[in-house]
């Protein structure tokens, strides 16, 4: 009984680094393999018994063209069809000034109000949708499509 435990640690040979056998020389040992790392597994929980949880989204930090679209034209159409730009944006601020976001008052980096912007983009979107005509420079002007809808 003597011989299992060292005599060095006073562990068993089999745990003590002294019973060990030496290690096989570098050449000799395999590969390392790539092991697998497992996803946690979380728990499952059961969709009858507990109510869809509501989607979070951030919320809006200025008003999209698509908003602002139908108010363009709306006052385009009032107008009989056609009004200079500027007269058009102040229009729709008229009308969705309250309603304008925080973000919609800062400044775009080239300098422009975010709401503005958001309105050319809307009107370039009414013009591939065809409810507005590129006519003249300046000109906002709805077709003929634009004035029934």
């Amino acid at each position: 009984m003597a011989d299992e435990y060292c005599d060095l640690c006073d562990l068993p040979k089999a745990h003590c680094i002294h019973g060990m056998p030496p290690a096989p020389p570098p050449e000799a040992r395999p590969a390392p393999t790539r092991a697998t790392v497992r996803k946690a597994s979380t728990p499952r929980a059961s969709t009858a018994s507990t109510p869809a949880a509501p989607v979070r989204r951030a919320p809006r930090r200025w008003t999209q063209p698509e908003a602002i679209a139908p108010v363009i034209v709306a006052v385009l159409d009032e107008a009989g069809g056609e009004l200079p730009a500027d007269d058009v944006l102040e229009a729709v601020e008229a009308r969705i000034g309250e309603q304008l976001l925080e973000g919609d008052r800062q400044l775009t980096p080239e300098g422009e109000l975010r709401w503005r912007y958001a309105a050319r983009r809307a009107r370039q979107q009414l013009i591939q949708q065809g409810l507005m005509a590129k006519s003249r420079p300046g000109i906002w002007e709805l077709t003929a499509a634009g004035r029934t809808s």
